[in-house]
C-alpha cells in the first residue's frame, strides 16, 4: 500500500514539472524586476541608470545574471518536460488532470513576462538571410508554353539588403564631449523647475522613503551582528563550554591550576607580596599581636583564593576558544542567510563615505594611519598582543611580540598606501591632494 502511495506521489511530482519550472523561471525574472524598480528606476540594470558604487553595481550584475540563468535553465526544462507530459497516453493518466482552460492565460501571462526581461539583457541578434529551398508542385503546361519557359531565362528574386546591425554600444562605453556629471546637474536643475511639479516631488518623496528605509535596516542589521555573536559567545561559554570545562579539568580534585609559566610566576609574585606586606605590618606596629603561625596560616588563605582564580582564569580562557569558534559561526551564518542586507549595508557604507567632504575623509585616513602605523603604535600593538594572550590563556613571548611589531605594522602601511593610490586616487583625487596637505 505505502509503494502505490509513494509511486503515486512520485507521478504526480513527475507531472507538476512544467509548472513548477516554469514557477520558478517566472521568479527569477520577479528577482531581477524588482532590482531593476528598487535601484535603477525601472530600467535595466545598468550604470547609466543608477548612481550607485562600483561594488553595489558588481553585486547587482552578478545577481542579474545568476537569475538569468536560472531562467534558462527552468524554460528549458519546461519545454522538455511539456512536450513529454503532453502525449496522449499520459495525458489520459488517470493522475494527471489537464485544465487548459485556466492555466493557459497564467502560463501566456508568465512567458511574456519572462520574455520581456529575456528581450532587455539578451537582445536578439539579426539573422543573416538565407535561401530556402521548397519542393512545390507546379502547374500543367501545355507543350508551347513548356518551350516558352524553358527558352526565356528564368527572372531572379529580388533579394532585400541585409538590416544595418543595431549599435549595441552600451552607455558605459560611450564618451562624450561633456562629463557626464555635468549633464547629470543640469538634468537635475531641469527636474527642479519642471512646471510638473507634483510629479518631482513624489519622486523626492519616493527617494526619501527609500533611503530611509535603507538607512533603518542597515542600523538593525549592524546591530544584529554586533548582538548576537555577543550573546552566542556568552551563551556557549557559561551554559555549555565552561561548565564541561570546569568538571574535567579544573576541579579542585584536578591538579592543573595553571595553564601556562607567566600564570604561575603572577600567583608566586602576588603570593610573595602579600607576605611581605603582612610581615611589615607587624614590624611596624600596625599588626602587634599577629604571630608566625597567623601569618603563615593568612598565607595558605590567600594561596587558595589565587588557586582559585588562577583555576577560573583557566578555565575561561580555554572555554573563549570555543565560545569563540561558535560566535564566528554564527556571524558566518548571519551574512550567508542575509544576502540582500549585506548587499544594503554595503550600499549604505559607501553612500556614507562619499558622502563626507574630503577633509574629512583625509581626517579619517590619517587617523587610522597614525594610530596603527604611527610612531606610537608599537605601545598600542602590545596591549592588543597582551590582550589576545590573557583571553586564550597563552603565555607571552617578548620575542613574538617584537617581531610582530617589526614587521606587521609596516606591511599594513604597505597596503594603507597602495590602497591610496590604487583605488582612493581614482575615485577621489581631491581627498588625495588634501590627505597630502594634511599629512606634510
Amino acid at each position: 500500500m505505502n509503494l502505490k502511495i509513494l509511486i503515486r506521489n512520485l507521478r504526480r511530482w513527475y507531472y507538476d514539472t512544467p509548472d513548477r519550472a516554469l514557477d520558478q523561471a517566472y521568479r527569477a525574472a520577479r528577482i531581477i524586476k524588482t532590482l531593476e524598480d528598487e535601484y535603477f528606476g525601472g530600467q535595466k540594470v545598468a550604470r547609466e541608470n543608477g548612481e550607485h558604487s562600483e561594488r553595489v553595481f558588481n553585486y547587482c550584475q552578478a545577481e542579474v545574471q545568476k537569475q538569468l540563468k536560472t531562467a534558462r535553465l527552468r524554460l528549458t526544462e519546461f519545454k522538455a518536460t511539456r512536450s513529454i507530459i503532453n502525449d496522449p497516453d499520459l495525458l489520459n493518466s488517470p493522475y494527471y488532470k489537464v485544465e487548459i482552460t485556466q492555466n493557459s492565460a497564467i502560463i501566456i501571462e508568465k512567458l511574456n513576462f519572462i520574455d520581456e526581461i529575456f528581450l532587455r539583457y539578451n537582445p536578439p541578434p539579426e539573422t543573416n538571410p538565407t535561401i530556402s529551398v521548397s519542393v512545390v508542385k507546379l502547374p500543367e503546361y501545355s507543350s508551347n508554353q513548356s518551350l516558352d519557359l524553358i527558352n526565356s531565362p528564368p527572372q531572379p528574386k529580388a533579394i532585400k539588403p541585409p538590416k544595418e546591425p543595431p549599435n549595441l554600444q552600451s552607455a558605459s562605453d560611450k564618451r562624450g564631449a561633456v562629463p557626464r556629471s555635468i549633464l547629470n546637474t543640469f538634468s537635475r536643475i531641469k527636474r527642479e523647475i519642471d512646471p510638473n511639479t507634483s510629479e518631482s516631488e513624489e519622486e523626492v518623496v519616493t527617494k526619501f522613503r527609500k533611503a530611509r528605509n535603507r538607512t533603518a535596516s542597515s542600523i538593525k542589521f549592524i546591530l544584529l551582528l554586533i548582538i548576537i555573536p555577543l550573546l552566542t559567545h556568552q551563551l556557549s561559554k557559561n551554559f555549555l563550554v565552561k561548565p564541561i570545562i570546569q568538571q574535567q579539568f579544573f576541579s579542585h580534585q584536578q591538579d592543573i591550576v595553571f595553564l601556562n609559566q607567566d600564570q604561575q610566576e603572577e600567583a608566586f609574585m602576588e603570593l610573595e607580596r602579600f607576605q611581605r606586606s603582612l610581615e611589615f605590618s607587624r614590624m611596624i606596629g600596625l599588626l602587634p599581636d599577629i604571630s608566625e603561625e597567623k601569618i603563615e596560616e593568612q598565607v595558605t588563605e590567600k594561596a587558595q583564593e589565587l588557586a582559585k582564580e588562577f583555576r577560573e582564569r583557566g578555565a575561561d580562557a580555554v572555554s573563549n576558544v570555543f565560545a569563540d569558534l561558535c560566535s564566528l559561526g554564527a556571524f558566518t551564518w548571519i551574512l550567508l542567510i542575509n544576502q540582500a542586507e549585506v548587499a544594503n549595508l554595503k550600499a549604505f557604507i559607501d553612500e556614507l563615505i562619499y558622502g563626507l567632504s574630503d577633509s574629512a575623509k583625509a581626517f579619517l585616513i590619517i587617523l587610522f594611519t597614525d594610530m596603527f602605523v604611527g610612531f606610537h603604535s608599537p605601545h598600542g600593538w602590545e596591549v592588543i598582543l597582551e590582550g589576545f594572550a590573557h583571553h586564550f590563556g597563552l603565555p607571552e613571548s617578548r620575542d613574538f611580540n617584537f617581531l610582530f611589531i617589526a614587521t606587521f605594522p609596516v606591511i599594513l602601511d604597505t597596503v594603507l598606501k597602495y590602497s591610496i593610490f590604487r583605488y582612493l586616487n581614482r575615485i577621489s583625487p581631491s581627498a588625495v591632494a588634501t590627505y597630502k596637505t594634511m599629512n606634510e
